[in-house]
């Protein structure tokens, strides 16, 4: 729901102006209809949408404390010229604004507190109807998830071949969809979920394309011009909410209808049409898009962790890998991992200086699996990547980025400056292990059973070159920290 009194708007929260137009013909194409926010020298242009019924809306989300001031445009009339002001005020709690790049590798909310990225997916979970939807949202209450990527089209794909409760378009004369009129309801339910994750501090990821269309509703197969519009509309939507980010596909290489001048149309319109800049990206199949080309903030990516500190040097951008296979038991390779090597999936890309997101797949009597539908979580993962997720918030404030020295070959390590150390050791399981850190800071030393969860710390201090003992076990970690 929008945050806002009619002349008060919290910090990073919505200012709605509802207004009564035209309904006849299609309004969707026919009327225009913008708005300028201003603050003193500062003017933001702002595109409003028509919500159905003969009701037009524009959302904006004020980002400096103090007065603002709109004007409406429109070339019709009674939205035309119409004129106002609100007075934005602080932030109220656990409203830090949206998520930023930050330190060229990691993120940090708008206002300067530390975001690290612990990601789930839930692609068509807004799809389910309310009983399911509200379990997911249960579900995610008590979960270490701070992001989730879900899909704005319905999905329609294995163990998900049930129609949706609301359809993005309305039908034509003819039955089939008219892609210049699109189905406010279907969207007043979607912006309301977006809603209710940002309140519970979740950033919706929110995926504009996907392949897995089936056939079935022709959503992946609009033309350019359908497309255009259909990514304005949800621009002026649901670009006020704070906690939005933009991916424009699952697995756009895959999406033979689109060609690569396409995607950089698509991110261009991104850039141009949305006021308040968040996050933008792309996820692959088997080809990555160009994480380098200037539109796209950081890398969303399908693969194995290993090459994590690679992408970093090659794209000087964060690093999320969105999807590295999901714990389950399904027949296919993507969807049957377990819940260890899910996690080790986690330490690797995390000790290389990225983030990780996680993904459930267990077989359900009803098809309800949890990377597509929501519902609950069943497996073993959660609760591991819930204490990394403590680890991280404790640690550094911007981040780790890799250790450019190790002592072996057989360990990775992630740090920052000289002050702090996180090695991870993955299914090896050494006695023992000698470090030699530059400098000469004396530290104190942890051990860590990422899989038990556990820290114990040693007794004494460490500097120089020194060895410690360890449990002979898998998964084990070591922090160090200036003492």
């Amino acid at each position: 729901m929008p945050e806002a009194s009619a002349d008060k708007v919290e910090r990073w929260g919505i200012f709605e102006l509802e207004l009564e137009g035209e309904a006849g013909g299609n309004p969707f194409v026919d009327v225009t209809f913008q708005a300028r926010f201003s603050h003193g020298h500062r003017n933001v242009g702002v595109n409003g949408f028509y919500d159905g019924d003969g009701l037009y809306r524009i959302r904006f989300m004020p980002d400096v404390p103090g007065e603002w001031t709109y004007e409406t445009q429109s070339n019709c009339e009674a939205l035309d010229g119409r004129s106002g002001s609100f007075v934005c005020v602080a932030p109220g709690a656990g409203n830090h604004g949206p998520v930023r790049v930050e330190d060229t590798y990691h993120f940090a909310y708008a206002d300067g507190t530390p975001y690290y990225q612990v990601g789930t997916t839930c692609y068509a979970w807004v799809h389910q109807g309310d009983e399911l939807e509200e379990q997911t949202l249960a579900t995610l209450r008590e979960a270490p998830f701070n992001k989730l990527r879900t899909c704005v089209f319905p999905k329609r794909y294995a163990f998900n071949e049930n129609e949706p409760v609301y359809y993005p378009f309305e039908r034509g004369a003819d039955g089939g969809w008219d892609f210049a009129r699109f189905a406010p309801e279907f969207f007043r339910h979607f912006e309301k979920r977006v809603g209710q994750l940002m309140g519970l501090g979740i950033e919706a990821d929110l995926i504009l394309f996907h392949p897995y269309d089936g056939g079935h509703w022709g959503f992946d197969r609009m033309s350019a011009e359908e497309d255009d519009r259909y990514l304005r509309y949800v621009i002026a939507r649901l670009a006020a909410y704070r906690n939005v980010w933009w991916s424009l596909a699952n697995e756009y290489d895959i999406m033979g209808t689109k060609s690569m001048a396409d995607w950089d149309r698509f991110f261009r319109i991104l850039c141009e049409e949305d006021p308040h800049q968040h996050l933008r990206s792309v996820h692959n199949c088997r080809t990555f898009y160009d994480h380098g080309k200037p539109w796209v903030t950081h890398c969303s990516i399908q693969s194995g962790t290993d090459n994590v500190a690679a992408w970093r040097d090659a794209y000087r951008k964060p690093v999320v890998v969105d999807e590295c296979c999901y714990e389950g038991n399904i027949e296919h390779g993507w969807g049957n991992i377990s819940a260890q090597e899910l996690v080790r999936r986690f330490w690797i890309g995390t000790v290389k200086g990225g983030y990780v997101g996680h993904g459930e797949t267990y077989l359900h009597p009803q098809d309800v699996l949890w990377w597509s539908k929501g519902g609950v979580l069943h497996g073993e993962s959660p609760a591991r990547i819930a204490f990394l997720r403590k680890l991280l918030e404790g640690g550094p404030p911007r981040g780790l980025d890799p250790v450019r020295w190790r002592p072996h070959w057989d360990m990775w390590g992630a740090g920052k400056g000289d002050d702090y150390y996180l090695f991870y050791f993955g299914e090896r399981q050494p006695a023992e292990y000698t470090f030699e850190p530059p400098g000469e800071n004396e530290y104190r030393v942890e051990i860590i059973d990422t899989w038990e969860m556990t820290v114990t710390p040693l007794e004494g201090t460490f500097t120089g070159r020194f060895k410690i003992e360890l449990p002979g076990r898998s998964f084990t970690a070591v922090r160090m920290q200036k003492a």
